[in-house]
């Protein structure tokens, strides 16, 4: 990278990349961004040129904001040091896993050319961060992840809970009290039809009842 982004630019890179990643089918437009950053759309139109600017994305009425090879380049390195520290946060410092985000989030910022490279080595490189994300790699290759959720899975199967589509406060709280982490093995016990909600049975615990928010937010190998 050329020039260096601002803290501002990187923040919209990353939501770009993240909204990209939910809705391929979807274009990014400038009312998406400003919802997925809680900022007005005025200076998210603003924000827009600057990047286009940079050559860091494109932007067309018709078909939204689009990365250029540059800025997916960047982007997906702001996203790869945020879930290296994730990692050695969780790993090494025995935060939990709805502390480390927002820690995460400054300490993705820091400039140096190196230091995710050797963040990475340190930890063994990993794949995923405890939130079942994948970590790109220093080439930009993602490794594959599940997109199942819980809500998909048939009455009567089980499945291994692999990453989390809600990597919010409440709701990693939510799961940490139902002993719901990665690697934990659900059976779907019984479906609701009025609401959709699930019976699921935990490890080896009794049953217990999730919405179907809950189920749609949680992603699982069969």
């Amino acid at each position: 990278m050329s020039a260096m982004q601002t803290l501002s630019e990187e923040n919209y890179l990353k939501a770009i990349y993240n909204i990209s990643r939910l809705s391929v089918s979807e274009k990014i437009t400038p009312t998406a961004m400003a919802e997925a950053l809680g900022n007005n759309p005025a200076s998210v139109v603003d924000m827009i040129k600057k990047l286009v600017d940079k050559k860091l994305i494109s932007y067309e009425k018709t078909k939204g904001v689009k990365f250029t090879d540059k800025g997916r380049k960047a982007a997906l390195l702001i996203v790869r040091k945020h879930r290296l520290w994730e990692v050695f946060l969780h790993e090494k410092l025995s935060y939990t896993w709805d502390e480390i985000h927002e820690i995460a989030e400054q300490l993705e910022h820091i400039q140096h050319p190196e230091l995710a490279d050797r963040l990475d080595k340190y930890l063994g490189f990993p794949q995923f961060d405890p939130h079942g994300d994948p970590i790109p790699k220093s080439n930009g290759e993602i490794p594959p992840t599940s997109t199942t959720t819980l809500e998909e899975v048939e009455d009567g199967k089980k499945c291994t809970v692999v990453g989390v589509k809600d990597t919010s406060t409440p709701f990693l709280q939510y799961l940490k009290q139902l002993n719901v982490g990665i690697g934990t093995k659900i059976t779907i016990a019984e479906r609701i039809a009025f609401d959709g909600s699930l019976i699921i049975k935990i490890g080896m615990g009794g049953n217990t009842t999730v919405s179907k928010k809950f189920s749609e937010n949680i992603l699982v190998t069969k």
